[in-house]
This record gives C-alpha cells, sequence and structure tokens, in this order.
C-alpha cells in the first residue's frame, strides 16, 4: 500500500468515527483542537485501524499522535 492510499483509509476511518466529512480533514488535522479528542474515540480508532490495515499500533503511541499527518506516519511506521 503507497502513502496516498494509506492516507485515504486513515481519513476515512476518522471521519467515520468522529463524525466529520473526509474533505474536512487534513494532515494537519489536531485530534484535540479540532476533532475534540476523546479517548474512548482514539480507542475505537486503533482498534479500527488495526482491523482494517492489519497493523498493530499501541493506544499510547497513537495518542501521543498530534495530528492525523502524525498518525499516518505511526501507522506507516508499523507496516515497514
Amino acid at each position: 500500500m503507497d502513502r496516498t492510499e494509506l492516507e485515504s483509509q486513515i481519513f476515512e476511518i476518522i471521519a467515520q468515527l468522529y463524525k466529520k466529512d473526509e474533505e474536512e480533514l487534513t494532515l494537519e488535522t489536531r485530534f484535540a483542537e479540532d476533532l475534540g479528542g476523546a479517548s474512548v474515540l482514539m480507542v475505537g480508532l486503533v482498534s479500527e485501524i488495526e482491523n482494517e490495515l492489519d497493523v498493530m499500533i499501541q493506544l499510547q503511541d497513537a495518542a501521543a499522535c498530534e495530528t492525523v499527518g502524525d498518525l499516518v506516519d505511526k501507522v506507516e511506521e508499523e507496516m515497514e
């Protein structure tokens, strides 16, 4: 999977969980400030990433991501 596909899939998952339009999301979208990043949503996000992308990512690593781009980078690292 290339970077563009990965970004697209993660945007899709985030849009569903956070009830946003995918078009609103960018790599600079911040979880806390822009999405109101509740911890329960982050748990769901990690679970969906694991299910959809078959990648194990630690909740604490995902929670440490400030932006969507940070999360994409983290998932990409785990896929290597």
